[in-house]
């Protein structure tokens, strides 16, 4: 039985340099942009805002031609006219990267509008810089996922960043951190969102005076 190639980020890295390269606007969001904010569960998607006019759309399907790429110029001016998640497939690798339309939905404005430059650094790879959503932003997003799907990974990627947090790895990012925002946001969701907030945060406090006192 053959080996299966484990996935990596080339196709979804060389997407963030050409998005950089034709200044078109993004914004890493989700798991990805969570490892910036101190998570350590390994993820092999990257989840990319974009807000494309024809130019961008032009020059990203320019980048990426046939035979070996898909990205169907056509495929993006309906996405981004109708809100839709269109994607850009690297044929040779069998690997496929997944841009969301500004226009999908909008709460991803208000974080759009906040987005951050961050550097990436990744073991093997020169760092670089990207726009990525703000940490508070990032465990708002993964407090709505886990209201819809429940799924104990984002309450694992929240509790990571706030011990993180709590720990002051990045003394400036934690002053920066908009706790209240996320309080707000938590409320909006419903009281089981702000129940399982109040719990990981209580928890993760817990987690990084226990370990600033070892």
């Amino acid at each position: 039985m053959p080996n299966e190639r484990a996935p990596d980020l080339s196709l979804f890295l060389d997407i963030l340099h050409t998005l950089e390269a034709i200044d078109a606007p993004y914004m890493v969001i989700g798991a990805f942009a969570a490892t910036v904010y101190g998570i350590t569960r390994v993820t092999y998607d990257i989840d990319i805002v974009v807000d494309l006019d024809e130019e961008h759309i032009t020059a990203l399907a320019a980048a990426y031609p046939l035979p070996r790429y898909y990205a169907d110029p056509v495929q993006m001016r309906d996405s981004v006219r109708m809100g839709l998640m269109f994607n850009i497939i690297d044929t040779d690798r069998g690997e496929k990267a997944d841009l969301v339309p500004l226009t999908m939905a909008s709460p991803y404005r208000q974080a759009f509008q906040r987005r951050v430059r961050q550097t990436v650094e990744i073991p093997g790879r020169e760092s670089f810089a990207i726009w990525c959503a703000r940490p508070e932003d990032v465990v708002v997003g993964k407090l709505l996922a886990w209201a819809e799907g429940r799924s104990r990974k984002h309450e694992t990627d929240i509790y990571e960043m706030l011990v993180y947090h709590y720990l002051e790895v990045d003394p400036e990012q934690r002053a920066a951190f908009d706790v209240a925002h996320v309080d707000a946001q938590a409320r909006a969701l419903g009281p089981k969102v702000v129940a399982l907030w109040e719990t990981i945060k209580n928890a993760a406090r817990s987690e990084a005076e226990q370990s600033e006192r070892a």
